[in-house]
């Protein structure tokens, strides 16, 4: 990524929070945590002059002043802690309103226009959504968050102790041949020379960091949703007897975990090797500098202690990103991934439904002009113009693979290659039902009304009934029952549960792609009987291989390498139009 498409990046991400809704919340809650630690700033510079006085007396034996310094100390010392404390909690009540902020963004533009499926169908390159938004943005905020008010508070601790730095420094001449310069603030000179330099070599030591950091989030990720890719298909897992090949994959993919990590490790060693000899020095330096003044007689103990506390502030001020580099790598590693998603998100968003769904007062479906087609364009289904009386039923069927079912996800607009509309009444209600159900986690009360609200809204004896109805009349107890539903039902259970949700919702048109498939065939033969008596209005589109749903169906729209023919179940097949 270029610096400035980086920097546009961070810039994105940033100023979202700070230009919303909660703006001015935000930045009252960050000038309060500002102040603290400038609070904190002022009391180490009261606590640097303190030094003077206390180490001054006792270099003069002076017992009167020892109490009461101690005092003075103990005095600026709680208030300190006091303050910091404070500081850092209102640091981390802001950081989780910014998380909160972030996330609810994230999530939603993950969800609307079921960018959480596009993402997948356009075979984008982004790993693991859920470890961006769960882990990727708290870690944006947490160091972003950090890094700002450190940078502010080292700014405000290098303003204040330079002027202090400067006047305790006085002045050192410095012999040249016959000539002898004299250097005002020596060691506050000294000071940016050697945290300047210091920064340098930091980057050049640790900007591998960066590139290394982005891969460990992505090899972790990508190992822990291996795993949990296993605990979701456990029974298919367990019925080969896989696991054998899972152990390998396990295998290989914790090997890039842990190969990556020892690279990570391998430049953290060279960085920490150099930040601690960098740190070690700049305790060593001040007294070489300060020496021949004190040993002049310029200066006492007092002040030696003062200068060298000075000097180290300065020097941690101006050396605050030789400490902190390995943040700014994570930092720049999450934004990476973080732009990424949001590329990939509005790569998605700006992809439009295949087919309009067109609302107006027919009281039948049509379909116009539709067309499926694959990514790189190849045509699945040509252009199909069909018209559904409401209460028809019709079967589409076809060799594997020939896009019966993408001609479905076309229709429920979840597919974005192909063309055409869709015409249904203004309030009709069209329900998608996919093979494998969506059973979310909660109560059993919850996977039946699912996608609509558990408000209530549906009594327990509507439940019950639609229970017994589908042959689950076992489960009637269990309405509040919070589980693993998915797990615990069998998939004709669970295909089941569809059914009572056709019930439960009503709807006017139902498009149901071999949703009876784990089912026996009677009950299958029972389940679309139910439909035709409590539904006798509702239009059925099923898409099945099963030779016993032709008995439940008037029509069949036959799909064969992307020609699509109509005919009338108990009439010859008659051509295309």
């Amino acid at each position: 990524m270029k610096k400035a498409h980086f920097l546009r990046g961070f810039w994105n991400l940033f100023h979202g929070y700070w230009h919303s809704e909660e703006k001015w919340k935000a930045c009252g809650l960050l000038g309060v945590v500002i102040s603290l630690n400038f609070a904190m700033v002022y009391l180490v510079v009261l606590i640097n002059e303190w030094y003077k006085d206390f180490y001054d007396a006792l270099q003069a034996y002076n017992y009167e002043l020892f109490w009461p310094l101690l005092g003075q100390f103990t005095a600026l010392a709680l208030l300190h802690i006091v303050i910091a404390v404070y500081a850092i909690y209102l640091q981390q009540l802001l950081q989780i309103r910014w998380r909160t902020w972030m996330t609810k963004r994230y999530v939603s533009a993950w969800l609307n226009g079921q960018s959480y499926y596009r993402l997948q169908v356009v075979g984008s390159d982004m790993d693991n959504p859920d470890q961006r938004i769960q882990d990727d943005i708290n870690q944006f905020v947490s160091l972003t968050l950090g890094l700002l008010v450190n940078i502010l508070k080292q700014l405000t601790t290098l303003a204040a102790f330079a002027v202090v730095l400067w006047n305790l420094s006085g002045v050192i001449e410095v012999p040249v041949g016959s000539w002898n310069f004299q250097i005002y603030g020596y060691m506050l000179w000294f000071s940016l020379l050697y945290s300047g330099l210091g920064t340098w070599f930091a980057h050049l030591v640790g900007r591998k960091l960066i590139r290394l950091n982005y891969d460990q989030q992505r090899y972790e990720a990508d190992f822990r949703f291996s795993m949990t890719r296993v605990r979701e298909n456990s029974e298919s897992i367990a019925f080969y007897r896989g696991e054998d090949a899972e152990r390998v994959g396990f295998r290989e993919r914790f090997g890039n975990v842990i190969n990556n990590f020892r690279a990570l490790m391998r430049q953290t060693k060279f960085l920490n090797f150099y930040s601690n000899f960098y740190a070690q020095l700049a305790i060593i330096a001040p007294l070489v500098l300060a020496a021949p003044r004190y040993f002049g007689g310029a200066m006492q103990l007092g002040g030696l202690m003062q200068t060298v506390s000075a000097f180290g502030r300065v020097q941690d001020a101006l050396s605050y990103f030789v400490t902190v580099y390995d943040t700014i790598a994570q930092l720049i590693a999450v934004i990476y991934r973080l732009n990424g998603f949001t590329e990939h998100l509005d790569e998605v968003e700006a992809l439009k439904p295949a087919v309009s769904r067109i609302d107006g007062d027919r009281e039948e479906l049509v379909l116009a002009e539709v067309a499926v087609a694959l990514p790189d364009g190849r045509q699945l289904v040509t252009p199909c113009s069909l018209a559904f009386p409401r209460g028809s039923r019709l079967l589409v069927t076809g060799a594997s693979g020939c896009g019966k079912s993408t001609l479905l996800r076309t229709l429920a607009g979840i597919w974005p290659f192909g063309k055409g509309a869709m015409y249904v009444k203004n309030d009709d209600k069209v329900l998608f039902l996919p093979q494998r159900p969506y059973l979310p986690l909660g109560t059993l009360r919850r996977a039946l009304c699912y996608p609509m609200p558990d408000d209530g809204s549906i009594t327990d004896d509507s439940l019950k009934d639609v229970l017994k109805r589908v042959d689950l009349a076992h489960f009637v107890d269990k309405l509040d029952t919070v589980d693993d539903w998915s797990r615990i039902l069998s998939l004709g259970e669970q295909q089941r549960i569809a059914f009572a949700r056709i019930l439960i919702t009503r709807p006017d048109w139902v498009f149901l792609d071999e949703a009876t498939s784990a089912l026996d065939e009677p009950r299958e033969q029972r389940l679309y009987e139910l439909l035709r008596e409590e539904l006798p209005n509702t239009g059925i589109l099923s898409v099945g291989h099963r030779g016993t749903l032709f008995s439940q169906h008037e029509q069949e729209l036959h799909l064969e390498e992307g020609v699509w023919s109509l005919r009338s179940i108990k009439k010859e097949p008659q051509p295309a139009v």
